[in-house]
């Protein structure tokens, strides 16, 4: 079972898109992610969003113009995914025996913490299943709170040693880690955006 799963309850879809369009309303940047995305790679490439959850990110990145894919484990959230943008592709699965095409992707960002709410002792898996969809010179964006005020866990299951560590040994490559979406130099700190590249 996810660690999503256990602090997520039943049926968090409707929740958490209210959450965001709230958040929305009030003028709040809700679109940190894709932005830093689209400054990574050029419009046309192909993005697989890890952990899309309610697809915020997927949708906004199809506006501005890549061809993107959604997957996530929680069915209540790509539920709300799909109803937000029927027309996209939307796949249940988890990350650690995730099955897309190989090599198809020049972007996979997992945004939202998805790292320290997979299952655990799956995260290697699930990292090395992520570089397995990359084309080569790909890159693997992923931003998680590192404390527990910065995720919705008691304590931070994963550190950034960790992380690099099952990076390198799925093939990725360190270029660059942000202390933000909005692309702050990272100095330590309790949150971190890496970005990894596919060596090749």
């Amino acid at each position: 079972m996810s660690r999503w799963s256990e602090v997520a309850g039943g049926d968090p879809g409707m929740r958490y898109a209210a959450r965001f369009a709230d958040l929305a309303a009030t003028g709040a940047d809700v679109h940190g992610e894709a932005r830093l995305c689209a400054r990574l790679v050029p419009p046309g490439s192909r993005v697989l969003d890890a952990g899309c959850g309610t697809g915020r990110v997927t949708i906004r990145l199809t506006e501005l113009g890549y061809a993107c894919v959604g997957v996530d484990l929680d069915a209540s959230m790509l539920a709300e995914a799909r109803r937000a943008a029927p027309d996209l592709r939307w796949v249940l699965a988890d990350l650690a025996d995730l099955d897309l095409p190989a090599r198809d992707f020049d972007l996979v960002v997992a945004a939202g913490n998805v790292v320290p709410l997979l299952a655990p002792g799956t995260e290697p898996a699930a990292v090395a299943r992520l570089a397995a969809h990359l084309r080569p010179g790909g890159l693997l964006v992923a931003g998680f709170g590192l404390d527990a005020a910065h995720l919705p866990l008691s304590s931070a299951p994963v550190d950034l040693d960790s992380y690099d560590e099952w990076c390198a040994d799925a093939g990725l490559l360190p270029v660059e880690r942000f202390a933000t979406w909005d692309g702050a130099e990272y100095a330590g700190g309790p949150y971190a955006v890496s970005v990894h590249r596919l060596a090749g």
